[in-house]
């Protein structure tokens, strides 16, 4: 393969993107500037291997990355010009980190000469991200020479791998570059360079794999004596959520533990996997009583800690002995218990020999009441005809299509979802950012998500959309389907369940924040699709089937302090119910 570079820049580019290529890159969204040129006239070239796309705001689109990246469980590539145009990706590089995802983030910049001088858009970029990075570099300027073409192969490649091991999360590279920045002579004679240059062999060896260590470890002794014993199925997105589900069912069935399954955990998608799946658990928590003599012994956690508070207060009060079963080297116990952390996944965990016969009465108690909360949750939501905001992620978990990828907004979505999300067996793949749990990037992470992928729904409320309303300009980019579920209540929900919400001023003015926006009017503005939901019947027959193409916002109206009254009201008298 033979290229005619005219200068050095586009040599160097060239390189980078054909690395990148060839271990495996599918999408690299470049976001417009000077300073970046090489590389986004390199990473043009790539195309169709690569999927290229031109977003205008840095933060939409570092988002947009990181949904397209959550989807495919592989690394999407960020390209920014110098300036501050790099720091509006802080917010997703800090997700990425938080919520392991891979992320390469290449920042162009300008050369050590003209930093510190006052030069335009020139700003420090060393270790921009603080922290954050599982890695990060500065390259040298471009060289024409081929030892050094080498040096940059090299270190792409292992870019590459610090964004998927030891754990995913994002890395960061600044690339300095000389005038000129466009493919324009830059006087330096190429030619012996190029005559060296044979591709097959520069390249030969490279592969998009990388040796992960993996280790087995057998169920301890004490577990399988142990008859008051749960597991805990926390947030989870796990690119074979079958497989997931079905080593939890396996270590549940040998164990006989109750599965205690976050509504943001997949088991709740797979439910026949797993018959003794819990997922009313914050409501029975509730239950004084109850909550005594359900207090476990031991405590098996996969991944993080569900969302509930009452959960997790339930955890702090009666001290259980736990492990934690993560293959990140994180600390994943909030709650500083009497924890031990298992570096593996859960499918790496044996799960062997004969386990334990009979039903203890501990898990069938557990059986019992679910059956009973269940029911009464379902009977409820399922005759209610209000438009009360938490029966719109109950109906979602009994109407999309299956397999359907569903991103859900942070705030009350996502404790709507943990509430009432009705296990079912559908497989749909439900995503988030609760790695952070920031309301910023809603719209282009969901929109990253849905990219060249099945149609795809969004659960949110009206200010997490407004935050990222920006996410609208890609648009003409994307290609797919995304059904966004607005719940507006004109204002933040979350607040209204907090005790700041009882003082009134300065509550509606500085926590409930109602923007009194006309969404019908903000859509016609990007030219998105929106109706206006008016009853339940009406929401059902939008989801299910999906459209193939476009954006659309169906809308539904409901009234935050009302429904923040109907929880506080329920919620507790669901517990309350219960026949002991």
């Amino acid at each position: 393969m033979s290229i005619a570079y005219s200068n050095v820049n586009q040599l160097w580019a060239d390189i980078l993107t054909q690395t990148l290529k060839r271990l495996g890159l599918a999408c690299a969204v470049i976001c417009p500037g000077s300073r970046s040129t090489p590389l986004a006239v390199a990473f043009a070239a790539q195309r169709p291997d690569i999927d290229v796309i031109s977003i205008l705001d840095e933060r939409s689109a570092a988002f947009f990355a990181l949904g397209q990246a959550k989807a495919s469980g592989k690394p999407a590539v960020l390209v920014c010009t110098s300036g501050t145009a790099g720091a509006n990706f802080y917010p997703a590089v800090i997700e990425a980190r938080e919520s392991r995802v891979p992320l390469l983030i290449l920042t162009a910049d300008r050369p050590p000469e003209l930093r510190d001088c006052h030069s335009g858009q020139t700003i420090d970029q060393l270790k921009l991200y603080g922290g954050y990075p599982n890695w990060q570099t500065e390259l040298t300027l471009p060289i024409a020479d081929m030892g050094m073409l080498g040096y940059l192969r090299q270190t792409i490649i292992h870019a590459w791998e610090r964004t998927q091991i030891p754990s995913p999360g994002p890395v960061h590279l600044n690339i300095p570059l000389r005038d000129p920045l466009a493919p324009v002579p830059d006087g330096i004679d190429l030619s012996d360079l190029q005559s060296q240059l044979n591709f097959v062999e520069f390249f030969a060896g490279l592969t998009n794999t990388f040796p992960i260590p993996h280790s087995r470890y057998p169920i301890p002794d004490e577990w399988l004596q142990c008859d008051r014993g749960i597991i805990i199925a926390g947030v989870a997105q796990p690119q074979q959520p079958q497989d997931y589900c079905r080593a939890i069912a396996r270590l549940s069935q040998t164990l006989k533990w109750p599965v205690l399954a976050e509504g943001l955990s997949p088991l709740r998608n797979y439910a026949h996997l797993n018959p003794d799946l819990i997922s009313t658990y914050d409501l029975i928590l509730r239950h004084p009583q109850l909550s005594k003599e359900l207090a476990p012994t031991m405590v098996i956690q996969v991944g993080e800690m569900p969302t509930s508070k009452e959960l997790r207060n339930w955890i702090n009060a009666t001290q259980p002995r736990r492990w934690v079963i993560d293959p990140s080297d994180q600390n994943l116990d909030p709650l500083h218990g009497k924890t031990t952390h298992l570096r593996i996944s859960i499918e790496e965990l044996e799960v062997g020999g004969q386990g334990r016969e009979s039903i203890p009465e501990y898990l069938q108690l557990w059986c019992d009441v679910e059956a009973q909360v269940r029911t009464a949750v379902d009977r409820t939501l399922g005759t209610m005809a209000e438009l009360f905001e938490g029966k719109a992620a109950w109906l979602l978990s009994q109407t999309l299509p299956p397999g359907t990828p569903l991103f859900i907004a942070n705030s009350m979505p996502v404790r709507d979802v943990e509430f009432f999300w009705q296990p079912n067996n559908l497989g749909v793949r439900s995503h988030f950012n609760r790695g952070a749990n920031g309301i910023d990037g809603t719209l282009s992470t969901a929109l990253g998500i849905a990219h060249h992928n099945q149609s795809a729904v969004m659960l949110t409320g009206d200010l997490a959309l407004l935050h990222d309303t920006n996410g609208f300009l890609i648009r003409n980019k994307f290609i797919g389907h995304l059904t966004i579920l607005l719940i507006n209540n004109n204002g933040g929900g979350i607040f209204e369940m907090l005790p700041i919400a009882k003082f009134n001023p300065p509550f509606e003015e500085f926590f409930g924040t109602p923007q009194d926006i006309d969404f019908a009017q903000l859509c016609a503005t990007y030219s998105v699709e929106h109706e206006l939901i008016n009853n339940w019947e009406q929401l059902q027959q939008k989801l299910n089937p999906l459209p193939t193409q476009g954006i659309r916002v169906l809308e539904l109206r409901t009234n935050r302090a009302h429904d923040a009254q109907w929880r506080r009201e329920n919620l507790q008298q669901f517990a309350n119910n219960i026949k002991c």
